[in-house]
């Protein structure tokens, strides 16, 4: 295997303290630390990510089907098991994919190593947390170069934001912080044009634009969308529809407009 497991016998085990009640920790924090759930996360975590990784808590039974990816860790890691009793007592519930992982995290990085990219996707007040990991997956897969979130989205390491994005936010490159307006100011001061996604009617298409060398696409959350100042302070675009639906799921939106205007480059 490459790594010898530790074996966890007790629930109170100071070396998992980091995976104790992670459901309930999920929104309350635990420092500098994130959690990752699942086999195909974790095999991003260990040969993609930019995330110290701390610790790895494998259910006993999952450690052979991981051997490749345990083979590939680096020098030191711990790797703690246990058995399904112990484990679900650990976490707080049952966790049948029993394969969990403990990493370093840190605040994103800073909007103007981002902004030079030239294919970008912002999003403000995304407040659910499948919708973050969703749109972190659809534009890793469809050309975009990174991602930006205002201080109101969720956070894109948030444990299930991580398991929908299918760990591409491990390592595509993101930026959380600020007020809307903020980023709209430095991505326009990088020379991005910026399309702010609406169902307006009076908005263009989308296929009737042309893609600029260098562009941001904007969406909102669901339901308000984007703040009307910042539709303004933007080039509004529109994905036309059929009649008797006004608007698409966030992540779905922005995959369209990626599709126009990032695969191909």
């Amino acid at each position: 295997m490459g790594v010898t497991p530790i074996r966890i016998e007790t629930p109170t085990d100071p070396r998992v303290a980091p995976y104790v009640s992670i459901r309930e920790r999920d929104l309350t924090g635990r420092g500098n630390r994130f959690i990752v759930e699942g086999r195909v996360t974790l095999d991003v975590l260990v040969t993609r990510s930019r995330f110290p990784i701390e610790s790895l808590f494998i259910l006993e039974r999952r450690l052979t089907a991981l051997t490749p990816t345990l083979a590939k860790l680096a020098p030191g890691i711990p790797v703690y098991t246990a058995g399904q009793e112990v484990f679900d007592a650990v976490a707080g519930f049952h966790v049948h994919r029993g394969i969990l992982a403990c990493a370093r995290r840190d605040e994103g990085l800073p909007l103007p190593e981002i902004a030079g990219a030239s294919r970008l996707v912002a999003g403000f007040g995304l407040s659910n947390h499948d919708n973050v990991g969703a749109l972190m997956r659809n534009a890793a897969g469809l050309g975009a170069s990174g991602v930006v979130l205002d201080a109101e989205s969720c956070d894109p390491l948030y444990r299930k934001a991580i398991r929908v994005s299918a760990g591409t936010s491990l390592w595509l490159p993101w930026s959380r912080g600020g007020a809307p307006h903020e980023l709209v100011e430095g991505l326009k001061a990088a020379g991005h044009a910026l399309w702010a996604l609406t169902p307006a009617e009076a908005a263009p298409s989308l296929w009737q634009l042309q893609p600029p060398a260098r562009v941001t696409l904007l969406v909102g959350a669901e339901g308000p969308g984007l703040p009307r100042e910042i539709i303004a302070a933007c080039q509004p675009v529109r994905i036309p529809m059929a009649a008797g639906v006004d608007s698409l799921n966030v992540a779905t939106a922005a995959a369209i407009a990626l599709a126009h205007v990032a695969v191909g480059d």
